[in-house]
């Protein structure tokens, strides 16, 4: 069965979806691997150690899209190269599935069995092909570097003969994979950090990271199967705007996480909040994508308030630190097709009926077959 991955149409787009290791790792387990010329050069990888890896350079696009049983890309497909697909063949990427309906109808007309990567269950089987949760992580890690980089002042404690000088101080909102992860690197760093959900329960992870667990009562809060937050009501979101105003307004950081998956990110730092803030201070919203966590954000800009505080609204933070962001993405592919294969027949195991398949197949044999977005 041969495999392909094609480079990102997006320019802007610096990851892979296969790296040489991910690509050796599918060659020993008989596939045939192809990849487009130029796949890892954004991220360190040149053509020559894909062909030391086993694989096959291609510079026709147009037909190893045609002959490929499994394509591997990072984001959706333009919706002009769908149809050059093959019949058949299996699409692995993330895909957008709330956002773009016309793309999952065309990949459904196609008969392409379209596979979400924002849709893989958050399960203990499926973690080892969790990509959402991967990248997650490593935007946690460049949300705090990026807000190091902004600042204008260091982030541990320092003592010199000169006087003491004061650690910076973190707030994190939303103590999810990139949360945690952010308040990770900032202790690492030096930095005071506390940090919010609306989840109780992850109170004592935040704890174990030396961190600070801010706490303020929305009443009845929780989270979802998956281990998402639930969403909160109008009156909730309010108490908890007002818990967190006093806290950013001491904050030389405020990193906000929240998403609600599928729809678009709650506003919880209002303009209020951030005029309170103190002059030079920065704001991180890893919601930016989806609406943004900060009333001022603007999705892949920066701006300064009028008193002020940096509001940093830049998308695909993972993609800044292309390297390993495609080490862990390309596992995450390597790791999806391994567990799906019979090596002994040299077949790929699909049912509609296994959990992770179910819960991450958006299209299959000509019909949009994911429950949540089939016609009703």
């Amino acid at each position: 069965m041969i495999v392909f991955s094609p480079h990102e149409h997006d320019a802007r787009e610096t990851r892979a979806a296969l790296t040489p290791d991910s690509a050796k790792k599918l060659v020993d387990l008989g596939f045939e691997v192809r990849i487009e010329t130029g796949l890892g050069l954004r991220s360190d990888h040149p053509d020559n150690q894909y062909v030391e890896a086993g694989a096959t350079l291609s510079t026709d696009r147009s037909e190893a899209l045609g002959a490929a049983d499994f394509v591997l890309r990072v984001n959706k497909p333009p919706l002009a190269e769908v149809s050059q697909l093959k019949k058949g063949a299996m699409h692995v990427s993330f895909l957008d599935p709330f956002n773009d309906s016309e793309l999952i109808k065309a990949l459904a007309a196609a008969e392409v069995t379209a596979v979400s990567l924002e849709m893989i269950p958050r399960t203990t089987l499926a973690q080892k092909m969790d990509a959402l949760s991967s990248q997650a992580n490593l935007a946690g890690y460049e949300a705090v570097i990026l807000a190091a980089s902004r600042m204008n002042r260091i982030l541990p404690m320092m003592m010199t003969p000169a006087g003491t000088l004061s650690p910076a101080r973190f707030f994190i909102i939303g103590v999810g994979v990139a949360g945690l992860q952010a308040i990770a690197t900032a202790k690492r760093l030096g930095a005071r950090v506390e940090a919010f959900d609306t989840r109780p329960v992850v109170e004592e992870q935040v704890r174990s990271l030396g961190a600070k667990f801010v706490k303020i009562d929305l009443g009845e809060t929780g989270q979802t199967d998956q281990g998402y937050a639930k969403e909160l009501t109008p009156e909730q979101l309010e108490l908890q705007r007002k818990g967190m105003a006093k806290v950013c307004a001491q904050s030389d950081v405020v990193i906000t996480t929240a998403k609600l998956f599928g729809r678009k990110a709650p506003v919880i730092v209002t303009r209020e909040m951030v005029a309170g803030m103190r002059y030079g201070s920065v704001i991180v919203d890893l919601a930016a994508e989806s609406g943004g966590n900060v009333d001022g954000t603007v999705a892949g800009e920066e701006a300064v308030t009028e008193n002020g505080v940096r509001i940093l609204g830049l998308t695909n933070l993972e993609g800044r630190v292309p390297t390993h962001a495609s080490q862990m993405l390309g596992a995450n592919m390597s790791n999806f097709l391994e567990h799906f294969w019979n090596a002994k027949e040299k077949t790929f195991d699909f049912s509609l009926d296994d959990e992770i398949l179910k819960g991450c197949v958006i299209t299959h044999g000509g019909k949009i077959v994911h429950e949540r977005f089939a016609p009703k």
